[in-house]
């Protein structure tokens, strides 16, 4: 990736390779808060002159650092500083909400050398629809720049009236001097003499007060955190390294992306356009997380359900139950000027909501959470039965009403991604392929709480729903001529017949009929669907079939993880292992091992995988994608009423052993090694503190 990104809550910084924020660079880059860019400028020289960049490293997520040295500088005849002579490195990371930064200039000269090392500032507090160009609205008021002994203060009046300020704040005996926003440090070094200078940004919102850390506190405070979330999460150890290299980086990633609005854990969407709340790519990402840590499946449910839908608002296109898609902190949305606080216009996240919360007590047995949440449930089970079902045909609908909203509402959500096999774009209402099998998927999931909970009565209610729905889907979605499913019906229940990933999500949900599995499964790794690196988001050769387009032909991480969830839930073993075979070779050629949000759909045979251009990286679920390896590959499906856990193991070519240590599962820990002896597996459980019983399935050898 062509940019550094930091993230810790809710601030992140995005910089060039060389750790700077040039002014009006086309990619948005700066230091960001709540939807706000509260430094628009960051720029480092030394005695005015731009530095050249040696090596810039980001691989662990909570830190960065970029080593640079001086171009040759010359005034008048008079040397300045030799070129190359003074290595300056900057070590930066985010701690508290507050971004720290220490310089440090080490001289290589042979003689003392003096020179002025200049940071320079600028913060125009724009919001996050304008810096993205997606909105132009009223605005508000910037301030005079104050200086104040050690510090550096931007400030803003937005439109909203909310107060908004930035502040540079450096040790005041480094002797800097000021000069407009920009801060100068002088220097004195002798031969292979070091000295640092430590500048820390606080963006502040409202009345709020904040005083930083030292900066080795606040860095030891970070890097515990990123400790104990390593630590108590589930570990994987494989004998293939490409693997664990994925896995590894998608935990730290992942630690990286986490945040808490008061209601628990949970995964913003990603960075950097996407550090929020979201509904359907939160709870995706926390369903990717399950076995690794639990504890975020419920955070984001809590937080989902303290911002469900209460009324029928067509401006934020919300419903009484509905589960929100996205929100949004900065003066546009908070003075009405975007619909996002919330924004509703999501047809997948109430379904999928339902459908976190059955996996988390499966795995958990914690039938609390589903007790506290009934209330949240039973708005969501009404949603999807009253404003889902827009017609009463059985299948659930979406329709844009807000005129400042999104127009397709899934997760393909661009507007030209539902589109018929002439080239035609569906209408809506639009009822989609995988939102079915996430409505079948909920209803059976609810019902097995209930039926846990003694109240049978809904529980039928909701097993008749889910086998109705079941035939229907297979009868009106099936396209016999092609053997698949269509992506969606349109306005006029009419087939939108182009050949698409998204029926491959209803294979989890179980809403595929056993005889069309086969041909699905095919389908989706036949050369026009698997691009060799993974599953197409449309297939080669239909009328909208694009490999550089967002949703037309490009590869999904993400949206491949749910078809292998699915795969492996119905024994699709050979299928299955041909996309993770596909996506772990794909990891390799991107920075750090990280998959990003999504890369061009080109085949194999044109080289290695093409970048989508503004991909997001890191992204959630992204970054949970390796993880539904290990339940893939394991065969790995609980049931909450059984106290049996068996796997059905099928390893990747080259993959002989994994060790699953403190896996969490029902209260307990579960640590145990599957190996493969030829064709058959050996399982040796180590450790068991879950009360249930972990058993091997042998007939996993069959291959669909």
């Amino acid at each position: 990736m062509d940019y550094r990104v930091l993230k810790d809550n809710e601030l992140f910084l995005l910089t060039d390779k060389g750790g700077d924020i040039p002014l009006e660079h086309p990619y948005g880059l700066g230091l960001y808060r709540r939807d706000t860019r509260f430094l628009s400028e960051m720029s480092l020289t030394v005695n005015g002159e731009p530095l050249v960049l040696l090596k810039s490293e980001a691989g662990k997520s909570y830190e960065s650092s970029i080593l640079l040295t001086n171009s040759h500088m010359e005034k008048d005849g008079v040397l300045e500083l030799w070129r190359e002579s003074i290595e300056i490195e900057r070590f930066r990371y985010i701690s508290e909400d507050v971004l720290y930064e220490t310089i440090r200039a080490k001289s290589y000269y042979p003689k003392p050398v003096s020179f002025s090392l200049e940071l320079s500032f600028e913060a125009d507090f724009a919001d996050m629809f304008i810096v993205r160009g997606f909105q132009h609205g009223e605005v508000g008021t910037k301030h005079e720049t104050k200086v104040e002994d050690d510090r550096l203060i931007f400030n803003y009046t937005g439109s909203d009236q909310v107060n908004r300020s930035t502040q540079v704040i450096w040790n005041s005996s480094s002797g800097a001097e000021v000069e407009g926003s920009t801060i100068a440090f002088p220097f004195e070094l002798a031969h292979e003499e070091l000295k640092e200078v430590t500048v820390r940004v606080v963006a502040l919102v409202g009345e709020e007060r904040k005083q930083p850390l030292p900066a080795h506190q606040a860095f030891q405070n970070l890097k515990q955190s990123h400790e104990k979330w390593k630590d108590t999460a589930m570990k994987v150890v494989t004998d293939h390294q490409p693997l664990n290299h994925l896995i590894e980086r998608s935990v730290q990633d992942l630690r990286v992306l986490s945040t808490d609005v008061g209601f628990g854990p949970f995964f913003v969407a990603g960075l950097p356009w996407f550090g929020v709340p979201f509904g359907r790519d939160s709870l995706i990402a926390a369903l990717q997380v399950l076995p690794f840590h639990p504890e975020i499946a419920k955070g984001t449910l809590r937080t989902m359900a303290r911002y469900q839908g209460t009324k029928k608002n067509e401006w934020r296109d919300e419903e009484p139950g509905k589960i929100m898609h996205e929100i949004r902190y900065g003066e546009l949305a908070n003075t009405n000027q975007v619909p996002f606080t919330p924004y509703y216009g999501t047809v997948d996240a109430t379904p999928l909501y339902l459908v976190l919360l059955t996996e988390y007590v499966r795995w958990t047995k914690d039938i609390d959470l589903f007790k506290e949440l009934l209330p949240s449930v039973e708005s969501a089970i009404e949603w999807i039965d009253q404003f889902g079902d827009r017609d009463g045909d059985g299948f659930i609908e979406y329709h844009q009403a807000s005129s400042k909203g999104i127009a397709n509402q899934g997760w393909k959500d661009s507007a030209d991604s539902i589109v018929h096999r002439n080239g035609d774009y569906a209408k809506s209402p639009i009822a989609l392929a995988e939102v079915q099998g996430y409505v079948y998927q909920a209803r059976l999931g609810i019902a097995e709480m209930y039926q846990s909970t003694g109240n049978s009565r809904k529980a039928e209610k909701l097993i008749s729903q889910a086998s109705r729905l079941k035939k229907e889907f297979n009868e009106a979605f099936w396209m016999e001529d092609v053997g698949y499913f269509a992506i969606a019906l349109d306005e006029h229940k009419k087939q939108v017949g182009t050949i698409t990933s998204n029926p491959g999500h209803a294979l989890y949900a179980g809403l595929i009929e056993e005889g069309k599995q086969k041909q699905v499964l095919d389908s989706l790794v036949s050369p026009k669907m698997f691009s060799g690196y993974g599953i197409r988001t449309m297939a080669e050769g239909e009328a909208g079939y694009n490999p550089m387009s967002y949703h037309d032909g490009s590869v999904w991480p993400h949206d491949n993880s749910l078809i292998l969830l699915g795969m492996g839930f119905v024994q699709g073993h050979h299928q299955a292992n041909v996309v993770m075979e596909g996506l772990i070779e794909a990891s390799r050629s991107f920075e750090y091992a990280r998959l990003p949000e999504l890369f061009c759909g080109y085949g194999r045979e044109e080289g290695k995988p093409v970048p989508y251009p503004v991909a997001c990286s890191p992204q959630a679920w992204a970054a949970g994608t390796s993880l539904t390896f290990v339940r893939t590959m394991l065969g790995l499906y609980p049931t909450y009423d059984s106290r049996e856990i068996i796997l059905t193991p099928n390893f990747v070519s080259g993959m002989n052993e994994m060790s699953v240590q403190d896996m969490p599962l029902a209260g307990g820990k579960v640590s145990f090694t599957v190996k493969r002896r030829g064709e058959k597996y050996e399982l040796d459980v180590k450790a068991n503190s879950s009360g249930l019983n972990i058993n091997l399935q042998f007939e996993s050898q069959i291959h669909i």
